[in-house]
């Protein structure tokens, strides 16, 4: 079973859609003019500034901020840390270069993401908002079958594997190596908690979520700046070093490899994808809730969440894996990056808490973010009576997660992960000049506001 599941995941998540995935954001890259660099800086200035339209009546259940919390909360998670240091054992520090690639056309994907989730939304019988890649495919693009694909599978990836086993082993055994604690005692904890905050909803989810992103966020970035200043100097060749092995394989191993070009770029392609979920349609359901009227300007904010967890977080790890040689010894998966982050800072274990610590706040976010994301898909199938039933099996899984066999779960997991992008895509191409319709009217506007005020 577990050979047949991995040729279709091999299959699923090969070159077709890969260049989905990218193809899509270079779409929206030029037809909306390079808007992940025009707007960058005014998408930042959205998100650290309250929208004027921001008031408790208005359409939404949060804040913008705190919906992109809750979607940087599944999508800064294990990958920031296991995930960039396995596409470099096994593609090279290249593959941090490819990485780079699908981020930038994956900041056009999620603007049109964000997009497209506010302007579909609707409100459900308990008064919250409801939204997503369901919803837009469903209203805008006029298909129900592709809308209760999306949504089963978005059920199947929070259930099975992103949103549940993968996460809580990661805790257990960062909680064993870092601070001995037995893996039964961090599951009966982790269940607790989680059942906590995600019985409380999407405002509880995002209070939360507020919180936790940017501490863990900081936290994380600080240490990654220390390994970094330890080895200041190494830093110009360790880019150029990159940039070669993209497309050199061997610069990086210094003599032959069976490692080609076409391997580095899956890597770096399909890590970068699985890191920030451009295209994945998980984060427009986050987005959705925002309390906006403006889609664009959701759009923007929600833009931002790429740049930060793969042109930021990603490429910080894969620089202090690569400027340690960390990924050339053997070691596979967290111990590739905690060995960099120890090599550096050795004093009382610094490296190796650090490490850890960030793997538990990472994979702690990641779950109650993909709580909620199952949450709207299984209300999307079956109504807000299922939503309950739904949250006590996401409980149960976290209870016993910590004590099942992984493999075969993470094969499954990328199944539904791929198949769940595919609707999504379909979704965005048939939509493609809705997002663009929408950005042209908003800036027009916003032009003549710039206008008014310099005549003022």
């Amino acid at each position: 079973m577990e050979k047949i599941l991995s040729t279709i995941n091999n299959f699923i998540w090969g070159p077709p859609l890969l260049i989905l995935l990218v193809g899509t954001g270079i779409y929206f890259t030029f037809r909306l003019r390079l808007i992940q660099l025009s707007k960058l800086k005014l998408a930042f200035k959205y998100v650290f500034s309250k929208d004027e339209n921001d008031i408790e009546d208005l359409e939404g259940d949060v804040s913008s901020f705190a919906a992109l919390c809750t979607a940087l909360s599944s999508t800064i998670g294990t990958g920031n840390i296991v995930g960039v240091a396995t596409a470099i054992v096994a593609g090279g520090p290249g593959a941090i270069f490819w990485m780079w690639i699908a981020a930038f056309f994956g900041m056009a994907t999620k603007y049109a993401e964000g997009v497209l989730a506010v302007k579909y939304r609707e409100v459900d019988s308990n008064g919250q908002i409801a939204g997503g890649p369901m919803y837009y495919i469903e209203k805008g693009l006029g298909s129900k079958f592709l809308a209760k694909a999306f949504a089963v599978f978005g059920v199947g990836v929070a259930l099975l594997g992103i949103g549940t086993f993968g996460q809580v082993k990661s805790i257990a055994d960062a909680a064993k190596l870092s601070f001995n604690i037995p893996i039964v005692v961090t599951g009966i904890i982790l269940t607790i908690i989680v059942a906590l905050v995600t019985l409380g909803g999407i405002k509880r989810i995002s209070k939360v979520s507020e919180a936790i992103v940017p501490f863990m966020a900081v936290m994380y970035i600080v240490g990654v700046l220390m390994v970094l200043a330890v080895n200041i100097r190494l830093i110009p060749e360790t880019i150029i070093l990159i940039i070669e092995s993209a497309f050199n394989p061997r610069a990086a191993f210094g003599g032959a490899t069976g490692i080609t070009i076409l391997m580095v770029m899956q890597r770096g392609i399909g890590r970068g994808v699985f890191s920030n979920e451009a295209g994945l349609g998980s984060a427009p359901i986050a987005a959705a809730a925002a309390r906006t009227k403006e889609p664009v300007r959701q759009g923007l904010i929600s833009m931002t969440g790429t740049f930060i967890d793969t042109i930021v977080i990603c490429t910080l790890t894969g620089l202090a894996i690569v400027i340690t040689n960390s990924y050339n010894i053997g070691l596979d998966g967290a111990a590739v990056t905690t060995s960099a982050f120890q090599s550096a800072l050795p004093i009382f274990n610094i490296g190796k808490y650090i490490v850890n610590i960030g793997l538990i706040f990472f994979a702690f976010t990641t779950i109650i973010g993909w709580n909620y994301y199952g949450e709207r898909c299984i209300q999307y199938l079956y109504g807000v009576k299922a939503i309950k039933p739904y949250k006590i099996i996401f409980i149960i899984l976290i209870a016993v997660g910590p004590f099942l066999p992984l493999d075969l779960i993470f094969i499954i997991a990328d199944i539904c992960n791929g198949l769940m992008a595919l609707p999504n895509l379909v979704g965005l191409i048939g939509l493609r000049e809705i997002v663009i319709s929408e950005t042209r009217k908003f800036f027009e506007v916003e032009n003549k506001k710039d206008e008014v005020e310099l005549i003022v």
